[in-house]
């Protein structure tokens, strides 16, 4: 059995699906698809969300701040069961990919500043404030490198990778990675536009999709050294073994229909763990339900791994959770490999005959040492995570 290097010893999330990650195994397993009409800002557009519930930032002077609040949460959780006691001071990298933070949560500013043309300084005040990482490293009084990542919707995933990348550099001796993003009326709005938005409930891989849903939260791990785990007396049996990016420039917000972006980033992740296609037990799609995503990644996935791999698609519980979708996942992964099992596809009922595999229906075990975990993101970006489970 392959020994992974980089141990995942922490996992923290919150979505619409669980306010943290024991809660949202179980209302997957139960099939709960907790979707609504918006309510966290006033619109006319009637498409259903996955709101997260209510939060607020634990710190007054961000309050308002909503992808604060979701990252806390889950940082919080994946630092308790990382059983990391103290970070002040300590070497810890924090890398978290966002779309909506420190950049479209500023209406209110720009609102104000075109109705008087002297808008109040307290938006741009928790703007600049607002960046997730270097919050982050501010609240925990960390020592080592801090970089929030806005790469559209593969954001969460390459700030994952990145992560890997200043463990095997040596620039920090843990990581706390992932992504958070909050619900927001512009790219409600945005997507509307682009008119890719379901007016019922996704259905990733299903003849009859129709778009997606958007929704919100945070998923970020902890990832240390193999050697700074077991000093602490930590054994977890997880690892992250691999990451690829690639770009395929095709279009603004369509993938190449030959998929050349997304299979040389998967070759890429599986490269670097030094495994092969049969090693995959399961893959965590993108899986959006927009019919050129789904289309684009069935066809490279089942060319990879062949029809009958094992694919779920998350958002159907969670929404698209945008920046953050790639951290929630990848914490949704590796929780898949620990526990041997993944939850059925929500939404999918119907097998398109234009895509060569279907997602998993019901519940599935799973009995492998690798995952895969995919994202594409608008810009013709994508990105893959390969996690293992040792044991």
């Amino acid at each position: 059995m392959r020994s992974g290097e980089f141990l995942i010893t922490g996992l923290g999330t919150v979505s619409a699906v669980g306010g943290d990650l024991p809660a949202a195994l179980e209302n997957m397993a139960s099939g709960k698809r907790n979707a609504s009409a918006v309510t966290l800002f006033p619109t006319s557009l009637p498409y259903p969300v996955f709101q997260a519930g209510l939060l607020e930032s634990r710190d007054d002077d961000l309050e308002g701040l909503r992808t604060i609040a979701l990252l806390q949460c889950a940082v919080d959780e994946a630092l308790r069961t990382a059983r990391v006691a103290s970070t002040e001071g300590q070497r810890i990298g924090i890398c978290i990919g966002t779309t909506v933070a420190s950049q479209l949560n500023d209406l209110g500013f720009y609102r104000a500043y075109r109705e008087s043309g002297t808008p109040p300084l307290q938006p741009v005040n928790r703007f600049l404030k607002g960046n997730p990482a270097e919050y982050l490293a501010h609240r925990l009084k960390t020592r080592g490198p801090a970089l929030t990542v806005v790469n559209a919707c593969s954001s969460g995933t390459d700030a994952v990778g990145v992560a890997l990348t200043w463990l095997k550099a040596g620039l920090c001796d843990m990581v706390i990675a992932g992504g958070a993003d909050e619900l927001n009326h512009i790219p409600y709005a945005g997507f509307s536009s682009l008119g890719i938005l379901n007016p019922g409930l996704c259905a990733p891989f299903d003849r009859e999709r129709r778009g997606l849903n958007l929704g919100e939260g945070a998923g970020v791990m902890v990832i240390e050294p193999r050697a700074a785990a077991v000093r602490r007396g930590e054994k977890p049996d997880l690892f992250l073994a691999g990451y690829g990016l690639s770009s395929d420039a095709y279009h603004l917000t369509a993938p190449s229909p030959d998929g050349v972006g997304l299979r040389a980033a998967i070759s890429a992740a599986l490269a670097e763990a030094g495994v092969g296609p049969g090693d995959i037990s399961f893959v965590n799609a993108h899986g959006t339900g927009t019919h050129d995503n789904d289309l684009v990644e069935g066809k490279v996935l089942a060319e990879l791994f062949g029809p009958a791999v094992k694919v779920v698609s998350t958002k159907g519980y969670t929404g698209h959770t945008l920046g953050a979708a790639g951290g929630i996942e990848a914490v949704f992964t590796a929780a898949g490999l620990r526990d041997g099992w993944i939850p059925a596809s929500a939404g999918f009922s119907l097998r398109d005959e234009e895509i060569p595999l279907a997602p998993v229906c019901r519940n599935t075990r799973i009995n492998g040492s690798f995952a895969l975990s995919t994202s594409l993101a608008f810009g013709g970006n994508n990105a893959a995570l390969v996690i293992g489970r040792e044991g």
